[in-house]
Protein backbone atom coordinates (compact mmCIF):
# COMPACT_ATOMS: atom_id res chain seq x y z
CA UNK A 1 0.00 0.00 0.00
CA UNK A 2 1.26 3.43 -0.96
CA UNK A 3 1.56 5.17 2.41
CA UNK A 4 1.05 8.65 0.96
CA UNK A 5 -2.17 7.46 -0.69
CA UNK A 6 -3.27 5.83 2.57
CA UNK A 7 -2.68 9.04 4.52
CA UNK A 8 -4.55 11.06 1.91
CA UNK A 9 -7.54 8.71 2.03
CA UNK A 10 -7.66 8.78 5.83
CA UNK A 11 -7.30 12.56 5.91
CA UNK A 12 -10.32 12.74 3.59
CA UNK A 13 -12.30 10.54 5.97
CA UNK A 14 -12.66 7.53 3.67
CA UNK A 15 -12.99 3.98 4.93
CA UNK A 16 -11.47 2.44 1.83
CA UNK A 17 -9.41 3.14 -1.26
CA UNK A 18 -10.73 2.12 -4.67
CA UNK A 19 -7.97 2.27 -7.27
CA UNK A 20 -8.95 2.31 -10.94
CA UNK A 21 -6.13 1.50 -13.34
CA UNK A 22 -7.01 3.26 -16.59
CA UNK A 23 -3.86 1.86 -18.17
CA UNK A 24 -5.20 -1.64 -17.59
CA UNK A 25 -8.55 -0.58 -19.07
CA UNK A 26 -6.74 0.65 -22.17
CA UNK A 27 -4.67 -2.55 -22.38
CA UNK A 28 -7.81 -4.68 -22.10
CA UNK A 29 -9.49 -2.75 -24.90
CA UNK A 30 -6.46 -3.11 -27.17
CA UNK A 31 -6.25 -6.83 -26.37
CA UNK A 32 -9.87 -7.30 -27.38
CA UNK A 33 -9.26 -5.30 -30.56
CA UNK A 34 -6.35 -7.59 -31.42
CA UNK A 35 -8.47 -10.67 -30.77
CA UNK A 36 -11.39 -9.40 -32.86
CA UNK A 37 -9.39 -7.96 -35.76
CA UNK A 38 -10.38 -6.97 -38.36
CA UNK A 39 -13.76 -6.47 -36.67
CA UNK A 40 -13.94 -3.16 -34.78
CA UNK A 41 -14.62 -3.24 -31.04
CA UNK A 42 -17.04 -0.98 -29.19
CA UNK A 43 -17.32 -0.46 -25.42
CA UNK A 44 -20.25 -0.95 -23.10
CA UNK A 45 -20.03 1.85 -20.51
CA UNK A 46 -23.45 1.53 -18.90
CA UNK A 47 -23.94 1.87 -15.13
CA UNK A 48 -21.22 4.54 -14.86
CA UNK A 49 -18.77 2.29 -16.75
CA UNK A 50 -19.67 -0.62 -14.46
CA UNK A 51 -19.22 1.60 -11.43
CA UNK A 52 -15.72 2.84 -12.24
CA UNK A 53 -16.53 6.32 -13.54
CA UNK A 54 -17.86 6.81 -17.05
CA UNK A 55 -16.08 10.09 -17.81
CA UNK A 56 -12.59 8.74 -17.16
CA UNK A 57 -13.39 5.40 -18.78
CA UNK A 58 -14.78 6.84 -22.01
CA UNK A 59 -11.94 9.35 -22.29
CA UNK A 60 -9.44 6.52 -21.95
CA UNK A 61 -11.24 4.27 -24.41
CA UNK A 62 -11.71 7.05 -26.96
CA UNK A 63 -8.00 7.85 -26.78
CA UNK A 64 -7.33 4.15 -27.41
CA UNK A 65 -9.38 4.31 -30.62
CA UNK A 66 -12.90 3.35 -29.53
CA UNK A 67 -15.63 5.17 -31.46
CA UNK A 68 -18.74 3.17 -30.49
CA UNK A 69 -20.16 3.37 -26.95
CA UNK A 70 -23.19 1.64 -25.45
CA UNK A 71 -25.20 2.61 -22.39
CA UNK A 72 -28.39 1.01 -21.11
CA UNK A 73 -30.62 3.94 -20.22
CA UNK A 74 -31.68 7.07 -22.03
CA UNK A 75 -30.73 9.14 -18.99
CA UNK A 76 -27.20 7.73 -19.08
CA UNK A 77 -26.93 8.75 -22.72
CA UNK A 78 -28.17 12.28 -22.05
CA UNK A 79 -25.55 12.66 -19.31
CA UNK A 80 -22.69 11.20 -21.36
CA UNK A 81 -23.32 12.69 -24.80
CA UNK A 82 -21.96 16.21 -24.03
CA UNK A 83 -18.68 14.67 -22.88
CA UNK A 84 -18.08 12.56 -25.99
CA UNK A 85 -16.47 13.89 -29.18
CA UNK A 86 -18.84 14.39 -32.09
CA UNK A 87 -17.49 11.39 -34.01
CA UNK A 88 -18.28 8.97 -31.17
CA UNK A 89 -21.50 7.00 -31.65
CA UNK A 90 -23.62 6.56 -28.53
CA UNK A 91 -26.23 3.77 -28.47
CA UNK A 92 -29.04 3.20 -25.93
CA UNK A 93 -29.40 -0.54 -25.37
CA UNK A 94 -32.78 -0.52 -23.61
CA UNK A 95 -34.28 1.71 -26.26
CA UNK A 96 -35.51 5.25 -25.72
CA UNK A 97 -37.99 5.85 -22.94
CA UNK A 98 -41.39 6.91 -24.29
CA UNK A 99 -41.52 10.68 -24.62
CA UNK A 100 -37.74 11.14 -24.80
CA UNK A 101 -37.42 10.61 -28.54
CA UNK A 102 -37.41 14.29 -29.58
CA UNK A 103 -34.70 15.18 -27.10
CA UNK A 104 -32.73 12.06 -28.02
CA UNK A 105 -32.78 12.96 -31.69
CA UNK A 106 -31.62 16.50 -30.92
CA UNK A 107 -28.79 15.11 -28.78
CA UNK A 108 -27.61 12.79 -31.53
CA UNK A 109 -28.33 9.57 -29.66
CA UNK A 110 -28.70 6.29 -31.53
CA UNK A 111 -31.70 4.24 -30.48
CA UNK A 112 -31.55 0.49 -30.16
CA UNK A 113 -35.00 -0.51 -31.40
CA UNK A 114 -36.29 -3.48 -29.41
CA UNK A 115 -39.92 -3.67 -30.51
CA UNK A 116 -42.28 -2.32 -33.16
CA UNK A 117 -43.52 0.42 -30.80
CA UNK A 118 -40.01 1.83 -30.36
CA UNK A 119 -39.49 1.75 -34.10
CA UNK A 120 -42.74 3.59 -34.78
CA UNK A 121 -41.91 6.30 -32.23
CA UNK A 122 -38.41 6.85 -33.68
CA UNK A 123 -39.72 6.87 -37.25
CA UNK A 124 -42.38 9.39 -36.26
CA UNK A 125 -39.70 11.80 -34.99
CA UNK A 126 -37.79 11.32 -38.24
CA UNK A 127 -40.84 12.22 -40.30
CA UNK A 128 -41.72 15.22 -38.14
CA UNK A 129 -38.20 16.66 -38.25
CA UNK A 130 -37.35 15.65 -41.80
CA UNK A 131 -34.23 13.87 -40.56
CA UNK A 132 -32.83 10.45 -41.23
CA UNK A 133 -32.27 9.03 -37.76
CA UNK A 134 -29.76 6.24 -37.09
CA UNK A 135 -30.73 3.15 -35.11
CA UNK A 136 -29.78 -0.39 -34.29
CA UNK A 137 -32.40 -3.06 -34.72
CA UNK A 138 -32.24 -5.74 -32.03
CA UNK A 139 -33.67 -9.21 -32.55
CA UNK A 140 -34.36 -11.70 -29.79
CA UNK A 141 -32.48 -14.90 -30.65
CA UNK A 142 -33.23 -16.84 -27.48
CA UNK A 143 -32.91 -14.69 -24.36
CA UNK A 144 -36.51 -13.45 -24.12
CA UNK A 145 -35.39 -10.12 -22.74
CA UNK A 146 -35.22 -7.43 -25.43
CA UNK A 147 -35.50 -7.39 -29.19
CA UNK A 148 -37.93 -7.98 -32.02
CA UNK A 149 -39.53 -11.39 -31.94
CA UNK A 150 -38.82 -13.40 -35.12
CA UNK A 151 -42.37 -12.95 -36.42
CA UNK A 152 -42.20 -9.18 -35.89
CA UNK A 153 -38.87 -9.04 -37.68
CA UNK A 154 -40.31 -10.94 -40.65
CA UNK A 155 -43.27 -8.58 -40.77
CA UNK A 156 -40.91 -5.59 -40.78
CA UNK A 157 -38.79 -7.07 -43.55
CA UNK A 158 -41.93 -7.27 -45.69
CA UNK A 159 -43.02 -3.71 -44.82
CA UNK A 160 -39.87 -1.60 -45.41
CA UNK A 161 -41.98 1.56 -45.59
CA UNK A 162 -42.14 1.44 -41.77
CA UNK A 163 -38.42 2.24 -41.77
CA UNK A 164 -38.89 5.47 -43.70
CA UNK A 165 -36.62 8.07 -42.13
CA UNK A 166 -34.74 5.49 -40.06
CA UNK A 167 -31.28 4.21 -41.03
CA UNK A 168 -30.48 0.82 -39.55
CA UNK A 169 -26.73 0.84 -38.92
CA UNK A 170 -26.57 -2.65 -37.37
CA UNK A 171 -28.78 -5.62 -36.73
CA UNK A 172 -27.87 -6.86 -33.25
CA UNK A 173 -28.64 -9.52 -30.70
CA UNK A 174 -27.32 -10.57 -27.30
CA UNK A 175 -25.83 -13.88 -26.18
CA UNK A 176 -27.32 -15.28 -22.98
CA UNK A 177 -24.71 -17.95 -22.20
CA UNK A 178 -21.48 -16.64 -23.71
CA UNK A 179 -19.64 -16.99 -20.38
CA UNK A 180 -20.17 -20.77 -20.72
CA UNK A 181 -18.30 -21.71 -23.94
CA UNK A 182 -19.65 -25.26 -24.05
CA UNK A 183 -23.27 -24.25 -23.64
CA UNK A 184 -25.22 -25.33 -26.76
CA UNK A 185 -27.36 -22.19 -26.49
CA UNK A 186 -24.48 -20.20 -28.00
CA UNK A 187 -24.57 -22.10 -31.27
CA UNK A 188 -28.36 -22.06 -31.30
CA UNK A 189 -28.41 -18.28 -30.92
CA UNK A 190 -25.79 -17.92 -33.64
CA UNK A 191 -27.98 -19.93 -36.02
CA UNK A 192 -31.04 -17.87 -35.08
CA UNK A 193 -29.10 -14.64 -35.66
CA UNK A 194 -27.90 -15.85 -39.04
CA UNK A 195 -31.51 -16.60 -40.03
CA UNK A 196 -32.58 -13.14 -38.91
CA UNK A 197 -29.73 -11.49 -40.80
CA UNK A 198 -30.92 -13.03 -44.06
CA UNK A 199 -34.01 -10.82 -43.79
CA UNK A 200 -31.74 -7.75 -43.90
CA UNK A 201 -28.84 -8.95 -46.04
CA UNK A 202 -27.25 -5.51 -46.54
CA UNK A 203 -27.25 -4.58 -42.86
CA UNK A 204 -24.03 -4.95 -40.77
CA UNK A 205 -24.24 -7.18 -37.70
CA UNK A 206 -23.36 -6.66 -34.02
CA UNK A 207 -23.42 -9.78 -31.86
CA UNK A 208 -20.48 -10.69 -29.60
CA UNK A 209 -20.40 -9.48 -26.01
CA UNK A 210 -17.36 -10.14 -23.76
CA UNK A 211 -17.77 -13.89 -23.66
CA UNK A 212 -18.90 -14.07 -27.27
CA UNK A 213 -15.78 -12.30 -28.44
CA UNK A 214 -13.77 -15.29 -27.16
CA UNK A 215 -16.03 -17.88 -28.82
CA UNK A 216 -14.47 -17.44 -32.27
CA UNK A 217 -14.56 -15.33 -35.39
CA UNK A 218 -18.02 -16.55 -36.42
CA UNK A 219 -19.43 -14.59 -33.47
CA UNK A 220 -17.57 -11.35 -34.21
CA UNK A 221 -19.76 -10.17 -37.09
CA UNK A 222 -19.20 -6.48 -37.96
CA UNK A 223 -18.95 -4.92 -34.49
CA UNK A 224 -18.06 -6.55 -31.16
CA UNK A 225 -19.66 -5.23 -27.99
CA UNK A 226 -17.68 -6.16 -24.84
CA UNK A 227 -18.46 -4.90 -21.37
CA UNK A 228 -17.23 -6.77 -18.29
CA UNK A 229 -13.96 -7.96 -19.89
CA UNK A 230 -12.90 -4.35 -20.36
CA UNK A 231 -13.03 -3.88 -16.61
CA UNK A 232 -10.90 -6.90 -15.80
CA UNK A 233 -13.37 -9.67 -14.97
CA UNK A 234 -13.12 -13.09 -16.57
CA UNK A 235 -15.13 -13.38 -19.81
CA UNK A 236 -15.48 -17.16 -19.29
CA UNK A 237 -16.23 -18.66 -15.90
CA UNK A 238 -14.30 -21.92 -16.34
CA UNK A 239 -11.11 -20.62 -17.96
CA UNK A 240 -8.13 -18.55 -16.82
CA UNK A 241 -8.79 -14.83 -16.98
CA UNK A 242 -6.82 -13.24 -19.86
CA UNK A 243 -7.69 -9.67 -18.85
CA UNK A 244 -5.70 -7.27 -16.70
CA UNK A 245 -7.12 -6.21 -13.33
CA UNK A 246 -8.57 -2.72 -13.48
CA UNK A 247 -9.75 -2.33 -9.88
CA UNK A 248 -8.12 -2.75 -6.50
CA UNK A 249 -9.89 -2.18 -3.20
CA UNK A 250 -8.31 -1.73 0.23
CA UNK A 251 -10.33 -1.26 3.43
CA UNK A 252 -9.29 0.71 6.50
CA UNK A 253 -8.94 -0.84 9.94
CA UNK A 254 -10.77 1.28 12.51
CA UNK A 255 -10.28 -0.82 15.63
CA UNK A 256 -8.62 -3.97 16.94
CA UNK A 257 -9.45 -5.92 20.08
CA UNK A 258 -8.84 -9.10 22.03
CA UNK A 259 -11.92 -11.04 23.14
CA UNK A 260 -12.23 -14.03 25.48
CA UNK A 261 -13.84 -17.37 24.79
CA UNK A 262 -17.64 -17.22 24.77
CA UNK A 263 -17.81 -13.79 23.06
CA UNK A 264 -20.67 -13.16 20.64
CA UNK A 265 -19.58 -11.50 17.39
CA UNK A 266 -21.65 -9.22 15.18
CA UNK A 267 -25.36 -8.84 14.59
CA UNK A 268 -27.39 -11.78 15.83
CA UNK A 269 -24.41 -13.17 17.69
CA UNK A 270 -24.16 -15.80 14.97
CA UNK A 271 -20.55 -16.59 15.95
CA UNK A 272 -19.50 -17.34 19.52
CA UNK A 273 -15.77 -17.72 20.13
CA UNK A 274 -14.61 -21.05 21.55
CA UNK A 275 -11.23 -19.60 22.56
CA UNK A 276 -9.65 -16.18 23.03
CA UNK A 277 -9.45 -14.37 19.70
CA UNK A 278 -8.01 -11.23 18.17
CA UNK A 279 -10.34 -9.21 15.95
CA UNK A 280 -10.23 -6.13 13.76
CA UNK A 281 -13.12 -4.01 12.49
CA UNK A 282 -13.03 -2.61 8.95
CA UNK A 283 -14.69 0.61 7.81
CA UNK A 284 -16.91 -0.76 5.01
CA UNK A 285 -20.03 -2.85 4.68
CA UNK A 286 -23.01 -3.58 2.49
CA UNK A 287 -23.67 0.15 2.08
CA UNK A 288 -20.35 0.18 0.23
CA UNK A 289 -21.30 -2.68 -2.10
CA UNK A 290 -19.92 -5.59 -0.07
CA UNK A 291 -22.80 -8.10 0.01
CA UNK A 292 -24.14 -9.43 3.30
CA UNK A 293 -23.67 -12.86 1.72
CA UNK A 294 -19.95 -12.43 2.39
CA UNK A 295 -20.72 -12.97 6.08
CA UNK A 296 -18.43 -15.77 7.32
CA UNK A 297 -17.42 -16.38 3.67
CA UNK A 298 -15.29 -13.42 2.64
CA UNK A 299 -11.73 -12.55 3.54
CA UNK A 300 -9.13 -9.82 3.22
CA UNK A 301 -5.34 -10.00 3.03
CA UNK A 302 -2.61 -8.22 4.94
CA UNK A 303 1.00 -8.74 3.88
CA UNK A 304 -0.10 -11.87 2.03
CA UNK A 305 -1.91 -13.40 5.03
CA UNK A 306 -5.57 -14.34 4.64
CA UNK A 307 -7.85 -12.87 7.32
CA UNK A 308 -11.42 -14.26 7.19
CA UNK A 309 -14.63 -12.35 7.84
CA UNK A 310 -16.23 -13.44 11.10
CA UNK A 311 -19.90 -12.84 11.82
CA UNK A 312 -22.29 -10.85 9.69
CA UNK A 313 -21.36 -8.04 7.33
CA UNK A 314 -22.91 -4.84 8.71
CA UNK A 315 -24.03 -1.76 6.81
CA UNK A 316 -20.82 0.15 7.57
CA UNK A 317 -18.40 -2.37 9.05
CA UNK A 318 -16.97 -5.86 8.85
CA UNK A 319 -15.22 -7.84 11.58
CA UNK A 320 -12.23 -9.98 10.64
CA UNK A 321 -10.27 -12.65 12.48
CA UNK A 322 -6.61 -11.57 12.80
CA UNK A 323 -5.28 -14.50 14.82
CA UNK A 324 -3.06 -15.45 11.87
CA UNK A 325 -1.01 -12.27 12.31
CA UNK A 326 1.60 -11.58 14.96
CA UNK A 327 0.36 -9.60 17.96
CA UNK A 328 0.33 -5.89 17.10
CA UNK A 329 0.99 -6.39 13.38
CA UNK A 330 -2.31 -4.75 12.39
CA UNK A 331 -3.51 -1.48 13.89
CA UNK A 332 -6.08 1.24 13.34
CA UNK A 333 -5.27 3.24 10.24
CA UNK A 334 -3.80 0.29 8.36
CA UNK A 335 -5.40 -0.94 5.13
CA UNK A 336 -6.16 -4.52 4.18
CA UNK A 337 -6.70 -5.84 0.64
CA UNK A 338 -10.13 -7.01 -0.49
CA UNK A 339 -9.48 -6.90 -4.25
CA UNK A 340 -5.91 -6.98 -5.46
CA UNK A 341 -2.93 -9.26 -6.11
CA UNK A 342 -4.02 -11.85 -3.52
CA UNK A 343 -7.72 -11.93 -4.33
CA UNK A 344 -9.35 -11.12 -7.66
CA UNK A 345 -12.68 -9.46 -8.31
CA UNK A 346 -13.99 -12.81 -9.53
CA UNK A 347 -12.83 -14.54 -6.32
CA UNK A 348 -14.73 -12.01 -4.18
CA UNK A 349 -17.82 -12.55 -6.31
CA UNK A 350 -17.52 -16.32 -5.95
CA UNK A 351 -17.27 -16.02 -2.16
CA UNK A 352 -20.45 -13.93 -2.21
CA UNK A 353 -22.25 -16.45 -4.41
CA UNK A 354 -22.67 -13.92 -7.19
CA UNK A 355 -20.90 -12.60 -10.30
CA UNK A 356 -18.25 -9.94 -10.83
CA UNK A 357 -20.80 -7.62 -12.47
CA UNK A 358 -22.74 -7.28 -9.23
CA UNK A 359 -19.71 -6.62 -7.05
CA UNK A 360 -18.19 -4.13 -9.49
CA UNK A 361 -21.32 -2.08 -10.11
CA UNK A 362 -22.18 -1.84 -6.40
CA UNK A 363 -18.87 -0.44 -5.13
CA UNK A 364 -20.12 2.68 -3.47
CA UNK A 365 -19.26 6.39 -3.48
CA UNK A 366 -17.80 6.43 0.05
CA UNK A 367 -14.46 4.98 -1.06
CA UNK A 368 -11.57 7.31 -1.81
CA UNK A 369 -11.17 6.88 -5.56
CA UNK A 370 -7.69 6.98 -7.02
CA UNK A 371 -7.36 6.99 -10.82
CA UNK A 372 -4.15 5.64 -12.31
CA UNK A 373 -3.79 7.37 -15.67
CA UNK A 374 -3.11 5.47 -18.88
CA UNK A 375 0.17 6.25 -20.58
CA UNK A 376 0.30 7.54 -24.13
Amino acid sequence: MDQALAREALANGAGGILRVDLGALKANYLKLCQLAAPTPVSAVVKADAYGLGVAAATNTLYAAGCRHFFVALTREAFDLRPHLPADAALYVLNGLTPGSEDRAAAAGLIAVLNCPEQLDAWANVARQTGQTLPALLQVDTGMSRLGFMPEDLKALAHAPERLQGVRIDYLMSHLACADEPANPANGQQLEAFERASRLFPETPLCFANSGGLFLGAEYHADLCRPGIALYGAAPHLDRPNPMQSVVALDLAVIQTRNVPAGTRIGYGGTVVTDAPKRLATLSAGYADGLPRRLSDQGAVYFRGVRLPFIGRVSMDSIIIDIDALPEGALKAGDFVELIGPNQSLDAVAEAAGTIAYEILTQLGPRYYRHLIAAEG
